[in-house]
């Protein structure tokens, strides 16, 4: 098993960083799940960390990065002629071809940079948002994206990179405004909305590969599966998020 995931990988991507071997990313999960149990331990008898400066530096590159990814998804995909609805991957040296594969590289690697949100909340002792969904998410995010950049680093993937850079603009926003201090709350009225976006997103991902697991297009059924699964569960995550964050204390108000 392990032998096929290395070698039948696309031979363009294998040399990149991270891709060729799983074991890797394997051992940053690890890693990344023993700082998410251990951290708020250490930091249990310790006061808050300051990290208004380099949250303010890594909220503002993380939308620069997200905005970067999104208008290049954007662009090579019209350059290429893509469609929406059936797109198989060009696994050619094209120069369209590399640059799609080049991005969604870029995309894979942005899930192992946004491990640092999970530090940041820890040192800063907000232990409340370290929840199942927000470690389940980061840890599953960045198997499925080394997956689609080991395997089919184009083609009808594209579209969950395009979607989910353009939701990220829009929350490392937010979150760079909420790293500026308690003034900001007042302005920052739209939280509810991000989620509702979020889940938009998932919905729409999740009905785009439910159309191809049922009509003729040259782009794998497993990778159509894994996101359909995937989608499906951070629906019901998520959905759970809102209830309870939104709906459950609008009753109780009540």
């Amino acid at each position: 098993m392990y032998r096929w995931t290395l070698e039948n990988g696309d031979e363009r991507t294998d040399p990149w960083l991270l891709v060729y071997s799983p074991v890797p990313i394997v051992v940053i999960i690890l890693v990344y799940l023993c700082v998410a149990w251990t951290g708020p331990r250490l930091m249990k008898h310790r006061e808050p960390v300051d990290l208004k400066g380099v949250l303010l530096l890594y909220n503002f590159a993380m939308v620069c990065l997200s905005g970067y990814m999104f208008q290049k998804f954007v662009v090579l995909s019209r350059l290429s002629n893509y469609s929406l609805l059936c797109q198989p991957v060009d696994y050619s040296n094209s120069p369209l071809a590399m640059k799609m594969a080049n991005v969604c590289w870029w995309f894979f690697f942005s899930k192992v940079i946004e491990l640092s949100d999970t530090v940041f909340f820890i040192l800063r002792k907000k232990n409340n948002q370290l929840t199942f969904l927000h470690i389940f998410h980061h840890t599953t995010m960045i198997v499925n994206c080394w997956a689609g950049v080991k395997y089919v680093p184009g083609g009808q993937s594209f579209f969950i990179g395009l979607l989910n850079s353009f939701v990220h603009m829009i929350m490392y926003s937010y979150y760079g405004l909420a790293g500026l201090g308690p003034h900001m709350q007042k302005f920052l009225w739209w939280k509810r909305y991000l989620t509702t976006l979020q889940l938009v997103q998932f919905v729409v991902v999740t009905t785009h590969t439910t159309y191809n697991l049922f009509t003729e297009c040259n782009f794998p059924d497993f990778m159509n599966v894994v996101v359909f699964g995937y989608c499906s569960t951070l629906i019901v995550l998520f959905s759970n998020f809102y209830y309870k964050n939104y709906l459950s204390e609008k009753e109780k108000r009540k």
